[in-house]
């Protein structure tokens, strides 16, 4: 083990989680692979009324540092029990990350403990009343927590290590590991992405057919044009590059501008998704999954405009060249 970071939840502030936790957090935490924590305003908690706010919540609840909060009981959007005789101080803000440590109030686990000492079994007690003075003066040492976040020095530990939590006997606990619970997770929704993918399937037959449609139709119009061309000695397969190549060029033309729209709107697009839902969208190159699905749409336009091609070949010499009134 290289690392612990513990984890106590249970309170809220106006709908926020509130996160008791160590200084650790803002150390080893990372998002996005190798992202870690930064500050855009402020440094980590040092005291135990000291509090360290997510980006949205500063936002959208317009804090600054050194403005003065109160932890409600429970994690609720609307609480009645409120710790107000002992309030934290806003001492930094995070820098956004796209995930939910934007919606997230954090304190020390000191800080967790202080709120609760006049409270047993989640209620607080009668008639006991202690200031937050008097809090400082107790051990505020936690009981218990509600997770912690493991970090190891060897990745080849990890399966041997989350059995030995599970077998553990002396206390009841359960290793999850993050990478086999997503992929739970994308499994569950794999369903819905190839009806999805279904249905853009769908779109592009539609968009071929289409195609093809408008080259048949256009072939009434060119039959002077194909006529000449063969009077001049070209072959079945110039003709048939003619034509092909014009798909060609349409189906390429039709992924560029796919793709210039695709990235256009995803830049405009990334500030409000992640304003609105925390979730951050990548402005990478297409995966090998999509770019092999780009080929076969690319190369399916020359193979639909071999069918006018050939249709345009087999028209007569005198069916172009004599003039029909």
């Amino acid at each position: 083990v290289a690392w612990t970071i513990p984890l106590s939840l249970g309170d809220s502030h106006r709908g926020y989680a509130v996160l008791g936790t160590s200084t650790d957090y803002f150390r080893h935490y990372q998002y996005r692979r190798d992202q870690s924590l930064s500050f855009s305003a402020g440094q980590p908690f040092s005291d135990v009324y000291d509090a360290v706010l997510g980006s949205e919540v500063a936002q959208k609840l317009g804090y600054a540092l050194h403005d003065q909060i109160v932890v409600a009981h429970g994690a609720g959007k609307t609480s009645f029990t409120l710790h107000d005789d002992k309030p934290f101080t806003v001492v930094g803000i995070l820098a956004p990350t796209g995930t939910p440590v934007d919606r997230t109030v954090h304190i020390s686990l000191a800080g967790m403990e202080a709120i609760h000492v006049n409270w047993r079994g989640g209620v607080q007690i009668p008639g006991l009343v202690i200031s937050a003075e008097q809090a400082l003066e107790r051990d505020l040492t936690p009981k218990a927590i509600t997770a912690f976040l493991v970090g190891l020095n060897s990745r080849i530990a990890t399966f041997r290590v989350a059995r030995e939590i599970n077998d553990y006997r002396a206390e009841p606990l359960l290793a999850i590991l993050p990478g086999v619970a997503l992929q739970q997770l994308w499994d569950m929704m794999r369903i819905a992405e190839n009806a999805l993918l279904l249905v853009s399937a769908l779109v592009v037959v539609v968009g071929l057919l289409g195609m093809l449609t408008v080259m048949l139709a256009g072939l009434n119009e060119r039959r002077r044009e194909m006529a000449i061309l063969r009077s001049v000695g070209a072959r079945p397969f110039h003709i048939l590059f003619l034509i092909s190549g014009e798909t060609l060029v349409l189906g390429l033309a039709g992924i560029l501008a796919g793709l210039l729209f695709f990235y256009t709107g995803l830049f405009f697009a990334r500030p409000l998704v992640q304003d609105l839902y925390g979730i951050t969208l990548g402005l990478g190159l297409p995966a090998a999954r999509e770019w092999r699905i780009l080929g076969i749409i690319a190369l399916a336009g020359p193979l639909i405009g071999l069918i006018p091609g050939y249709r345009a070949y087999r028209h007569a010499l005198n069916d172009g060249l004599t003039m029909r009134i």
